[in-house]
Parts: structure tokens; C-alpha cells; sequence
């Protein structure tokens, strides 16, 4: 446990480090996830799409289209959903009806470019 948030500790100080039109969506994700670790609010990764396994068939993560990278809970329990962008990145048709069906069921949720977004979105 320790030694995963060493390991966290360094990966945000190099990403402190980029500029931020130079940031990945996977850093940008990467840092929000850490900036809520330090803020104690929980916060998971999810990997979506599919894969060719080697007998050929297919395998699908099993989350719905659209389904955001982040989501997670804030300490009172108010669930949130962020999908991550980098500074060009357009959501798809998916993405976007994703988030507007979640907040339709009081959800938070948004696309956020920046640790700040996320923030913004999480807060409400």
C-alpha cells in the first residue's frame, strides 16, 4: 500500500512537470485520480472497449457505451462520473448521452480537461 503511494507520489511530481497543452487524457486521468486520492474521495478507473482474444472471439469489458474513464463517490456519498479529455479531444454521441442520462438520475457528472474541471464537476 505504501509503496503504491510512493509510486503515486512520483508519477504526480512528473506530471506537475508537462506542460498542460502537452498532457495526455491517460495523464490528465492520472492526475485527478491522484489529486482525489489526497482528498480522500474514491475514485476508480475504467477501462472500456474490446479485445481479440487468441481463439478469435471477442471480449468486451461490459460496461455501456459511453460509460466515463472516471467514476467514483464523494464522502457523502454523491456518486460522480468524469469523462476525461485532453485539450483537443471532442466526446463522442455516446460519451455525451452517457453523461446527460446519469445526471438525469442525479448524478454529477461532466467532462473535465484539468484537475480543476474534475473539481468543478465533483463539487457541484
Amino acid at each position: 500500500m505504501f509503496s503504491l503511494l510512493r509510486n503515486l507520489k512520483e508519477r504526480w511530481r512528473v506530471q506537475e512537470e508537462k506542460s498542460t497543452s502537452s498532457l495526455t487524457e491517460h495523464d490528465i486521468q492520472n492526475n485527478v485520480r491522484m489529486a482525489l486520492a489526497k482528498e480522500g474521495i474514491m475514485c476508480f478507473r475504467v477501462n472500456v472497449g474490446k479485445v481479440k482474444l487468441r481463439d478469435g472471439r471477442w471480449f468486451e469489458t461490459g460496461v455501456p457505451k459511453g460509460f466515463c474513464d472516471l467514476f467514483g463517490f464523494r464522502k457523502d456519498g454523491q456518486i460522480f462520473f468524469i469523462e476525461v479529455k485532453n485539450k483537443n479531444g471532442k466526446p463522442r454521441y455516446e460519451q455525451v448521452k452517457f453523461i446527460n442520462l446519469v445526471k438525469s438520475k442525479g448524478a454529477l457528472a461532466g467532462i473535465a480537461r484539468s484537475v480543476e474541471d474534475a473539481m468543478k464537476i465533483i463539487n457541484g
